[in-house]
This record gives structure tokens, sequence and C-alpha cells, in this order.
């Protein structure tokens, strides 16, 4: 099943149609062989049909729609302009400036290849004129867009979480606990929130280091503008909508006001209220920068929204926030259909669109392995693979580092979800076997497959980025820029195997 699995791959046919169709084969095959009992088939209506209920699941659509929403409503393109104007002075400063603003975009949105376009449109053309290194340029707008794949709220997160979840349960019951603890998806959001931090404080060090080591890789802009006093006011603005849908959908979860789905639908409203205030301030012309006297009267506005929302959340919980974005929302749409309905629609249609493909595309491929991991588990294999990782040398520490081997060469070919689709479920079951702990597994298998955006030939990162830099850098410079991001996200991945607890005390500290 593996080898046809991987033939079929490799020769380029869709992934959720290779998944079902080879776990339809080897069932024939199984069945006429007698190896395998047909009427196991009969459990696949209730799973797929457990995937599309699944309460964690249903949080997916939501938070890609407000990636989408912020995309397409040119909040990343403040947040770039507003911080670049700021730091482009100073040497390496853009290029900081790309990592900070992509860290900030990866905690609002969690959706890679918007981030990575919309990065390298805007910045492209200023780093090239400034004189950066067109390898340094490719790594540094590669690793900050892939941010959105280890920060929550990640939708890598909540695959993972769901499918961990499902193994350590079956585990444990097989072990003998039968009232095990479940692993949630607020578990590994707040797990990862430290490694996905440190990850990009090690960029901006490696930044910095470049900068003083090689000076002529990224030097400063000389012909930048002062930043005005206005300057101030525009970055406050910029950065505040960040904050309020951080706020409103991080914070509501790891402070348990709320459950992922609840703060999913909070931000996918919250998104909608910035694009519905850009448009009504702005029209179509989303990338406009306000005003002095604009920017301190959305600064006053900011601010006010950001005291409410924390006083409504202490106050009455995740209802309260909702109230006060849902009534804030339906005042901003109302304005924006007043003054600019067309550009409020085109908006909101493109990222409906965009969110609608992408989320069929993922579930697609989650059904399609969720046939084959059936069909697998029924012929014995996951038997098989549990006897082997079990039986390599160094127990728990050997079977760990295989696994992270196999999902770190499979990065190369294969993207983020189809490993988690593949692997995790044929893996998770042997390592918790062996007493792994679930939050720290499912970071460092996170952290892990983050390297899988950034690895060639098949890095989506490198596709997306590539789409926006063909004319100025070449595939193998793009390819040889990533190589030291690579290295830096090998030596996260070190430092939360060395030091457990730099996924596991958060979750503990919040959920108990």
């Amino acid at each position: 099943m593996l080898a046809g699995l991987t033939g079929g791959l490799l020769i380029g046919y869709p992934v959720a149609f290779t998944l079902g169709g080879i776990g339809m084969l080897f069932a024939a095959l199984g069945t006429a062989v007698g190896a395998f009992d047909a009427s196991y088939l009969h459990a696949l209506p209730s799973r797929l049909f457990g995937i599309l209920t699944n309460e964690a699941l249903v949080s997916v659509p939501y938070f890609i729609l407000m990636g989408m929403v912020l995309e397409r409503s040119g909040i990343a393109t403040d947040l770039i302009i507003s911080m670049g104007q700021l730091l482009s002075r100073l040497r390496g400063g853009l290029g900081v400036a790309i990592i900070l603003v992509g860290t900030m975009l990866a905690a609002c949105t969690g959706v890679v290849g918007a981030t990575i376009v919309t990065l390298g449109l805007i910045t492209l053309p200023t780093l090239l004129k400034a004189g950066y290194d067109k390898r340094l340029i490719s790594g540094i707008v590669c690793c900050s867009g892939t941010l959105g794949t280890l920060i929550p709220p990640s939708v890598v997160l909540i695959f993972l979480a769901v499918i961990l979840e499902a193994s350590y349960t079956q585990t444990q019951m097989a072990m003998g606990n039968f009232a095990p603890r479940p692993l949630s998806v607020g578990d590994l959001f707040a797990g990862a929130l430290f490694p996905g931090l440190l990850l990009s404080g090690l960029y901006i060090v490696f930044m910095l280091v470049v900068a003083f080591v090689r000076p002529s890789a990224c030097p400063p802009i000389k012909t930048a503008a002062r930043p005005e006093p206005a300057a101030g006011f525009r970055l406050a603005v910029a950065i505040i909508p960040a904050l309020f849908l951080i706020v409103a959908v991080l914070g509501s979860i790891l402070i348990g006001l709320a459950t992922p789905t609840e703060s999913a639908s909070v931000g996918a409203i919250g998104a909608l209220l910035l694009a519905a205030v850009k448009i009504a301030l702005f029209g179509r012309v989303v990338e406009a920068q306000p005003g002095a006297d604009v920017a301190r009267m959305l600064l006053l506005f900011w601010t006010a929204v950001l005291l409410a929302l924390l006083a409504a959340g202490l106050a009455y919980g995740a209802l309260g926030v909702l109230s006060i974005i849902s009534v804030l929302a339906a005042c901003a749409l109302l304005i924006a259909l007043m003054r600019h309905a067309a550009g409020l629609f085109e908006i909101v249609h493109a990222a409906v669109d965009s969110a609608v493909k992408l989320t069929v595309m993922v579930f697609l491929i989650f059904f399609g392995a969720t046939l084959f991991s059936l069909v697998f588990a029924r012929l014995g294999g996951d038997v098989l693979v549990k006897d082997v990782l079990t039986g390599l040398p160094g127990g728990a520490f050997g079977a760990m580092l295989a696994v992270m081997a196999v999902i770190f060469v499979l990065g190369f070919f294969l993207d983020t979800f189809e490993i988690i689709f593949i692997v995790v479920p044929l893996t998770a079951p042997a390592l918790f076997a062996l007493q792994i702990d679930p939050v720290w597994l499912g970071v460092m298998m996170a952290v892990n497959l983050q390297t899988s955006f950034m690895t060639p030939p098949f890095g989506f990162s490198l596709f997306y980025f590539k789409s926006v830099a063909a004319e100025h850098i070449s595939t193998l410079d793009i390819y040889k820029g990533v190589a030291p991001f690579v290295a830096i996200q090998l030596l996260c991945l070190s430092l939360v195997w060395v030091f457990p607890l730099l996924a596991t005390w958060l979750p503990t500290r919040i959920f108990g």
C-alpha cells in the first residue's frame, strides 16, 4: 500500500484520489485473497460524517475565511508598509520588519500561501532596489510566511490535534485507561505558542547576525524618508487591528473564554469588521494610508474597541466578546454598504471563493486519508508499524527519532496536510504506547512539519514565492536562500526536544 501510494503521488495524480483509490484497490485485493473483510467498509460513511460533524474541525473554514478576508482587505499591507517605514533606515531593518509582520500575520490568519504572496509582492521591489542579497530575500520572505503553520491559530494544529486526540484515546483505552484526559485543540494552540515565538526570535537573531557579519547583504535604505510625526500613529493603527484579532481569537482560547470553534467564528466576524472599516474609509483602495488626522481618530477608535473587548470578555466571557464584535461589525458593514457596496462585495466574494476552495481541498484529502487508514489498519499495517517502532533500539527516543526523520524526509516531496493525514495516524499510536506526552508530540510534529513548506524541491512556500519573484530571482537562489532558515527550524526542533517544557508548560498552566 505504501509503495502504491508513493508511486501514485510521484506520477502526479491528485493526492485525495490517490489515497482513496489505493485504499479501495487494496481493499478489493485483500477481499479477493481473504485478507480483508469487506464489511469493514461499512464504517466508512460514519467516519466521514464524523469528520464533518467534528466540532473542532468546524473551526477550519472559519479560520481560513478570516485569513482570506484579512489578506484581501489590506491589513497585511498596512503592517508591512508602516513597520518598514520605521525600520528601513537600519541595516537589516527591513528584514526584521518582514519577520515581525510575518509573526503578527501568523497569529491573525494561519494561512501560509496568502501571507507569502502578500509579503513578496509588497517588499520584493524595495528589497531588490535597496541591494539586499537575493538569497537572503528568499529566505526572509519564505520563513516569515510559514510561521502561520506553527503559531496559533493554525489550521495545521487543528488537524493535528483532532488526529492525535483520536489516536491517544484509542491507545489509552487499549492500555486499560478508560477515562483518559482528551487532547484538545486548545492544548496544542497553547503548546505551540512559545516554540512559534522562539522560532520567530531565532529568525530575527539570524537577521541581526547577517547584518553584522555581511552588511552588504542587507544594507539600510538610505534614500528612505525619515519617519514623519504621523508615522507612529499609522504604525499603531496598523498594529492594533492585528492585536484586536489576536486578543479576540487567541486570547479568548488561552484564557478559557471560548473554544477554538467559538473563537474562530469571532475571528471571522472580526475580520469582516476590519475589512468594512477599511472599505468605509478608503473604498476599494485597500492600500491607501490614512492621513495624520484619520490615523489619530482610528487609534482612539481601536484602543476603545480593545478595552471594550477586554472588559466584556472578563465580565461575560465569549458571549460578551462576540456581542461587541457583532454590533461593531454590523455597524461597519452598514456604513461600508452605504458608501462603497461594490468594493465590499468584491473583497468578500474573493475571500469566500478562496476559502471554500481551500477548505474543500483539505477535507477531500482528509476523506481519502480516512479510507486509506481504515484499509491499512484492517490489513494489519498498524500492528506492523507499531512493532517496527517499538522494536527500534533506544525505546521511546529511538522511535521518536525515527518518526521525526520520516516526517522531515517526506517534507521534501509531500505537502504538510498529506504528511499529517498519512503519517500521524500510522505512527502516533505506537508513540503513545511508549508513554510520550501527546502535547509535546503534537508540537514536535508541528515544528517539523513547518520545514516541509521550505524544503526543495516541492516546498510550497518556494512555489508561492517563485510565482512572485520569477522575473528577479532564480529557482536555485531560492533553494539556497532557504537553507539556513531550514537549519534554524531544525535548531528550534532540537530545543523543543531537549526542553519539553517549552511545549508543555503553558498548556499545563492554563488547562491543568
